[in-house]
């Protein structure tokens, strides 16, 4: 694959994310396909609309040079099967995070194992890890051109140094700045519960985020933000909290 071409992307997960990816990357002129759980008939047409095409599972990864998994972690699990046959160089993408609210309890993580290095386990090949740090309603609005003032900046963390080039260069192209975050150990700076998660900082701000993370203190900042949206969204996860309010939430919490 020469990465300096338009890329051949699957994207497993047709959810607000996975279909704002496919969206933003068609528009970059990438040839984008993407597929979810239920087959492509039921992936709608906001989704395809700037040339993204709606196939099965099974059809997303083959002949690809990227994959972008847009599901929760626990939904990994099923997905690992349709990977086993990628080629070594094709580039796996991961966006989830881990809330145990949502997903139940996974024991490694609730352990410490960093949640990128876990998901390396259950996939049986190495990751980028990407757009998990980023409020759904920013990637869907507030991305802007290269050069924008308060572009928000987005950490980009692999083991491969070519994967996490790649990956730095998709999240440029929807419309964010990629800052480079290291290896998937360090990933956890990304975390939820981390300054850097959720709280759409610039190029110039995000990299003392990275720095200034507390590995111990980040369950407990995550279960506290879950805390405050439950309380005022019960039905968390049927309703979505405001973007400005989760915004405020995160800063308070996590910065």
């Amino acid at each position: 694959m020469n990465d300096t071409n338009k890329l051949k992307i699957g994207i497993l997960g047709a959810g607000t994310i996975g279909k704002t990816l496919a969206r933003k990357l068609a528009a970059a002129g990438h040839d984008v396909k993407v597929a979810n759980s239920r087959g492509p008939e039921t992936i709608d047409a906001e989704t395809v609309a700037t040339g993204a095409k709606a196939v099965t599972a099974a059809e997303a990864v083959q002949g690809v040079d990227v994959v972008i998994l847009s599901t929760p972690p626990t939904a990994l699990i099923k997905i690992a099967s349709l990977l086993t046959t990628l080629p070594a160089e094709t580039v796996v993408m991961d966006t989830s995070n881990y809330h145990p609210f949502r997903d139940g309890r996974i024991a490694a993580i609730d352990a410490g194992q960093v949640e990128s290095l876990w998901v390396v386990e259950q996939l049986g090949r190495p990751i980028v890890k990407a757009w998990n740090s980023l409020v759904t309603d920013s990637l869907v609005n507030k991305g802007r051109p290269a050069g924008s003032p308060g572009r928000i900046a987005l950490p980009v963390a692999a083991d491969r140094e070519r994967d996490r080039r790649i990956g730095m260069r998709l999240v440029e192209d929807t419309g964010f700045d990629a800052v480079d975050a290291g290896t998937l150990a360090e990933s956890w700076r990304q975390q939820p519960g981390a300054p850097s998660y959720c709280t759409d900082l610039t190029r110039e701000e995000l990299p003392a985020a990275l720095a200034s993370a507390e590995r111990d203190r980040l369950a407990k900042r995550r279960n506290l933000a879950t805390e405050v949206f439950l309380e005022r969204f019960p039905n968390l996860g049927e309703e979505i909290p405001p973007a400005d309010f989760v915004l405020r939430v995160h800063r308070t919490l996590f910065m």
